[in-house]
């Protein structure tokens, strides 16, 4: 029986062998554009929220402007994604907290990232990791997906569960791309529906039949 250290390593290598350079695939130019990008990127995809941003920060190219916009404008561009409404709210709101209490900069720290509107866990990970290059590992559907494809931890377990597993499992210095490479893996290799399992080195691990 594979031991976890050695199921761990078996993972590591794999995906450095075939995701060996792959980032965050959220098109942004400043700092406050990838926090409003990672935030409408829930529940959708990356090329939608791709498509609608640079329309947005097109628009309104500063965050004073954008704390300014208009709400019913900000629906317009954005209607195509999922929640748009609710979406739309946030992103005003997002800029408004960013102007009126931290001067216009992102803060860094977990806590207070998570004080902005539509801001939770995962998305203050991603911010951290993706601007601060802070070492975090923040658990979307497909890590949550292959997480359990791969018993690294219970079928039961929650995002924040998984994320303090993996944790524990990877090494620090590895969370960032760990991050990324379980991403794309999930979105290109190993799908909800029909995962390329013809092939795939991992099969001997997975439980997926």
């Amino acid at each position: 029986m594979m031991t976890t250290k050695n199921k761990v390593s078996e993972i590591s290598s794999f995906l450095d062998e075939v995701f060996p350079n792959v980032g965050c695939e959220l098109v942004y130019n400043k700092d406050y554009e990838l926090v409003i990008a990672v935030m409408l990127s829930a529940q959708t995809t990356d090329i939608s929220v791709n498509k609608v941003t640079p329309i947005l920060f097109d628009k309104y190219k500063t965050l004073e402007e954008l704390a300014n916009a208009s709400l019913f404008d900000v629906e317009e561009i954005i209607h195509s994604i999922g929640l748009y409404k609710n979406k739309a709210k946030n992103a005003i709101a997002i800029a408004k907290t960013l102007v009126n209490d931290y001067g216009g900069v992102v803060p860094s720290d977990k806590d207070e990232l998570q004080k902005l509107p539509g801001v939770g866990n995962k998305t203050a990970g991603v911010i951290r990791a993706e601007i601060f290059r802070i070492p975090d590992l923040p658990v979307d559907t497909h890590i949550l997906r292959i997480s359990k494809r791969l018993n690294l931890v219970e079928q039961k377990s929650s995002p924040l569960d998984t994320e303090i597993k993996l944790k524990k499992l990877f090494p620090k210095e590895t969370w960032i791309k760990l991050h990324h490479q379980l991403i794309h893996f999930g979105r290109y290799k190993c799908m909800a529906r029909n995962p390329q399992c013809d092939g795939c080195k991992l099969a001997n691990i997975c439980n997926k039949k």
